[in-house]
């Protein structure tokens, strides 16, 4: 008996296939959810340099609460 599957046998991806965040090209099983080194390495980029931030909305509805506890 050989663990090896049948050709007939249809094997289903566990993602459903989507763009690339960076290029909107198919993403690949290697690099997902990039289609590339390239645009992975483009992302990390962006990441460290810092231009991806949440932005904060400084809440002054009540002045006297310094935040602490």
């Amino acid at each position: 008996m050989s663990n090896q599957p049948t050709p007939s046998a249809k094997i289903e991806p566990l993602r459903k296939p989507r763009p690339c965040p960076e290029c909107g090209h198919p993403s690949h099983r290697e690099h997902y959810p990039f289609c590339s080194d390239r645009c992975r390495s483009l992302d990390l980029s962006r990441w460290l340099k810092g231009s991806y931030a949440i932005p904060v909305a400084e809440d002054e509805s009540n002045p006297e609460d310094d935040g602490r506890f």
